[in-house]
C-alpha cells in the first residue's frame, strides 16, 4: 500500500505573502524503535551528516582510545562537536593532538571558513587562512586517529571506508540505530570522513538510545553492560560541555545548557538534527516507556528553518519547562528584516506532530 505523506512545512512570508515553504520531515520514537509520534515522512531515506556523530564517539570509546589516550570528558564532548572554530576549540583540538602523539599534518580534514560570523569577521580581518585544525570536524577526527591507533592499521588511511576503523564504526552505527542486516548506507561528508544514511527514524532511535543508556546508569550504577556505560559517558559529555559541541550563540549550545541535562540535540548539516530525552513525566505523557529520540530533516537543508521546527516541536510535545524553551524563541520565533531593520515578514510552522 502506498504511503501518504503529509504536507508539513515552516513558511516565509513578505508582507502577508507565502514567499517560500520549506518541508519539514520527523519521527518520534523510544529506544525501542517504536514510532510514536511523527511530522511528515518519518520514513524518509536520510544522511545524518554530523548527526550521527555521538554515534561515531561511541565508536571510538568502546576502541578503549578514550582512557588509553587520557581523553577527559570535554575531550569526548569534542569529538561530537560541529564546532565553531573559536580559540578554545581549536587550541582543545591541538591538546587532543598532543595527548596521541599526533600531527595537524596527520589530520585528513581540510581548513575551511568557521561556522561562527564572530570567528568569520576576526580571520578576515586578520587574513587568516584556515588550516586542518580549524576544521568544524577536527575533534572527531582526532577521535578516529586514536581509534586507528588501538585497531591497528595505517594511520595515514583512517578515513577511508575500508579501514579497521571505520569498519568499526559502521558496526557501532548501525548497532545503536537498531539497523537489521541490511545496515546504513555510507557516503563521504564535506570533512572527509564517511556520513552515514538512514530512515530518518533511525536516527530517532539512535538518540533515545543514548538517553535511555544515561537513565540506566543512573539507576543502576556500576551494574550496567560496557556498552550502557560507554552511551552514558557520551550522553553526559555533550550536555555537561555543550560549548564544546557546538560554541558561542549555538543552538546546540543553548539548547543543552537550558535543558539541564534532560536531554542532548546534535546538528548535521544541510538541515538534520537528533535529539535524545531521558525519561521524565513529559515522555510518560507521550505513551514512551523510557528515554524518547527526535529527528529531524528539513528538506531543503534550511539551517535556520531547521531550528524553528526542532524548537516548535519540542513545544508542541511540551518537552521540558516552558523556561526551558523560551531560551529557544530566538530561534523559534524569526523575524525578517532589511537592510535598515524594518521587518518584512516572518517564519511560520504550519505542521502538527501527529501520533503515528
Amino acid at each position: 500500500m502506498r504511503r501518504i505523506i503529509p504536507i508539513d512545512f515552516v513558511a516565509s512570508d513578505r508582507g502577508g505573502v507565502v514567499e517560500n515553504r520549506h518541508s519539514v520531515h520527523a519521527a518520534i520514537t523510544d529506544a525501542a524503535g517504536n514510532l510514536l509520534y511523527a511530522v511528515g515522512d518519518p520514513y524518509r531515506m536520510t544522511l545524518a551528516r554530523s548527526a550521527a556523530k555521538p554515534a561515531q564517539a561511541l565508536a571510538i570509546v568502546e576502541t578503549g582510545a578514550v582512557d588509553k589516550f587520557n581523553f577527559d570528558e570535554a575531550d569526548l564532548a569534542f569529538m561530537c562537536a560541529s564546532n565553531s572554530s573559536e580559540e578554545r576549540h581549536v587550541a582543545r583540538a591541538w591538546g587532543m593532538l598532543s595527548k596521541v602523539s599526533a600531527s595537524e599534518a596527520d589530520l585528513r580534514c581540510g581548513g575551511h571558513p568557521p561556522l561562527s560570523e564572530t570567528v568569520q569577521r576576526a580571520w578576515i580581518k586578520s587574513d587568516f587562512t584556515p588550516t586542518p585544525v580549524c576544521s568544524n570536524c577536527s575533534g572527531k577526527h582526532v577521535g578516529m586517529i586514536a581509534g586507528a591507533k588501538v585497531l591497528g592499521g595505517d594511520v595515514a588511511d583512517y578515513h577511508l571506508s575500508t579501514h579497521p576503523v571505520q569498519m568499526h564504526v559502521k558496526r557501532v552505527v548501525d548497532d545503536v540505530c537498531g539497523l537489521g542486516l541490511d545496515g546504513s548506507v555510507w557516503g563521504l561528508d564535506g570533512c572527509n570522513l564517511p556520513a552515514p544514511a538512514f530512515e530518518l527514524h533511525y536516527l530517532a532511535r539512535m538518540n533515545a538510545t543514548f538517553a535511555a543508556a544515561a537513565d540506566s546508569a543512573a539507576s543502576s550504577g556500576s551494574g550496567v553492560s560496557s556498552r550502557t556505560n560507554a552511551l552514558s559517558r557520551v550522553f553526559h559529555a555533550m550536555w555537561r560541555h555543550p560549548e564544546f559541541v557546538a560554541g558561542e550563540n549555538r543552538f546546540c549550545t543553548i539548547l543543552m545548557t537550558a535543558f539541564q541535562g534532560l536531554l542532548i540535540g546534535k546538528l548535521g548539516a544541510d538541515g538534520c538534527y537528533g535529539i535524545g530525552i531521558r525519561e521524565c513525566e513529559q515522555t510518560r505523557s507521550l505513551g514512551a516507556k523510557g528515554a524518547v529520540g527526535i529527528s529531524v530533516k528539513i528538506e531543503d537543508g534550511n539551517i535556520g528553518v531547521l531550528y524553528l521546527a526542532v524548537a516548535e516541536i519540542l513545544e508542541q510535545l511540551k518537552i521540558g519547562e516552558p523556561g526551558m524553551r523560551q531560551a529557544l524563541s530566538a530561534f523559534h520565533h524569526q523575524k525578517i528584516f532589511n537592510t535598515v531593520n524594518v521587518q518584512t515578514g516572518r517564519f511560520s510552522p504550519c505542521f502538527k506532530v501527529r501520533a503515528a
